[in-house]
């Protein structure tokens, strides 16, 4: 699964708002993105292309076909791969590197390892 990050800014606008027309992503996009309706609408057509995004008629409703967490699990993965060759040890590593964690946070991120 592949999604670009021009695609990404419009399956959050669908994932947030669905069942939602075209009409509205293209208001939204222009709001929140700054985007033309051509721009939303060539954007869409791939979406709907890669089966990403099922259209419904009457009125060009826009749907989900995939999970805002398959997306996230797979840019997360590929990610992994592409700059750390695979050493989840080495990517939190740099996530962390410059961050201060509350207390808070570095118990749940303990739970979330012991989880595993």
């Amino acid at each position: 699964m592949k999604v670009f990050d021009s695609e990404i800014k419009l399956m959050e606008i669908i994932w947030r708002q669905e069942p939602v027309s075209a009409k509205d992503v293209s208001r939204f996009a222009a709001e929140e993105i700054g985007w033309n309706k051509n721009t939303t609408y060539t954007v869409l057509k791939k979406l709907i292309d890669k089966g990403y995004v099922g259209r419904e008629e009457p009125g060009f409703i826009c749907t989900s076909r995939i999970r805002k967490s398959e997306v996230q699990k797979s840019e997360a993965k590929g990610l992994l791969e592409k700059l750390f060759s695979g050493s989840r040890k080495a990517l939190f590593s740099a996530l962390l590197e410059d961050e201060t964690l509350t207390d808070a946070e570095i118990a749940e991120l303990r739970a979330l390892i012991d989880k595993r």
